[in-house]
C-alpha cells in the first residue's frame, strides 16, 4: 500500500445545514457541486473546478437527536493545497470571515486559517506565496 494524498473531508451534519454550507463551500472555497451516488440520504460532493475528485462531501445524515460533535478526538482541522493568496485574503475579507495568517518557518509555506459555519476549522496551504 501507498499513500498519494487525501482523497477528501465529509462532513456529517443535519439536513438543513446542507444548504449553508454548501454555499459557504462554493463561494469561499469556489468549489462546485458534482456528481454524487445515489445515497438514502441528501448530500452534496463538491470538486475543485478542474478537478474529477470530490475534495469536499456533505453527508445530511446527522438527526437532531444526536449530540453537535462527533467523536473526532484530536482531529483539528482540513487543510487545502491552493495557489492565489491575495485573492483568498480578498474572498474572506469581502465576506467578513475572520482568518489567520501562519507562514510555516524554514519553508516555502504560507497558511491561512478560518473557521466554516458549523464549527470546523479550514486550512489554505499556499506554497511560495506570502
Amino acid at each position: 500500500m501507498q499513500v498519494h494524498g487525501l482523497n477528501h473531508v465529509t462532513l456529517r451534519i443535519r439536513p438543513d445545514e446542507l444548504p449553508m454550507l454548501r454555499s459557504f463551500y462554493m463561494d469561499v472555497l469556489g468549489l462546485v457541486e458534482g456528481w454524487r451516488p445515489a445515497f438514502n440520504f441528501p448530500g452534496h460532493w463538491l470538486y475543485p473546478p478542474q478537478g474529477d475528485t470530490a475534495a469536499v462531501h456533505l453527508a445530511g445524515n446527522r438527526t437532531s437527536a444526536e449530540p453537535g460533535a462527533l467523536p473526532t478526538g484530536k482531529f483539528d482541522h482540513v487543510s487545502f493545497a491552493t495557489t492565489g493568496i491575495d485573492g483568498a485574503r480578498e474572498r474572506l475579507k469581502a465576506r467578513g470571515i475572520p482568518f489567520r495568517e501562519a507562514p510555516v518557518p524554514g519553508s516555502d509555506l504560507n497558511q491561512i486559517f478560518f473557521v466554516d459555519p458549523v464549527g470546523m476549522q479550514v486550512e489554505l496551504t499556499f506554497r511560495n506565496e506570502f
